[in-house]
């Protein structure tokens, strides 16, 4: 992925980004490549470690939103599940914010 998409679909300034890309190059968890065609196009790619750790958390999140959900009642799960379009807005709205 492009630094600047990724920029672009996270919200982030470039220079925010660069910082946090840098931490995780240090961990081993991504690397940058330059672009083949035109060399001011920076990619980025998790790593093996990188792409572990995301599976883990991952795994982490879905247990707990299946755990959190499951503490709900009938009633609130309905409300949630009514309430979804209207949350998929306003997370559309928040990524055109940030491009």
């Amino acid at each position: 992925m492009r630094l600047s998409e990724l920029a672009g679909s996270e919200g982030l300034n470039p220079t925010m980004l660069s910082r946090i890309v840098a931490k995780l190059e240090d961990a081993d968890l991504a690397r940058r490549t330059p672009d083949i065609v035109d060399g001011r196009v920076v990619h980025l790619a998790a790593t093996d470690r990188g792409r572990a750790l995301y599976e883990v958390i991952r795994s982490q999140r879905t247990d707990a939103l299946k755990f959190a959900l499951e503490q709900m009642s009938p009633d609130e799960q309905r409300r949630l599940a009514d309430a979804l379009p209207v949350l998929e807005s306003l997370v559309e709205a928040l990524k055109q914010r940030g491009r």
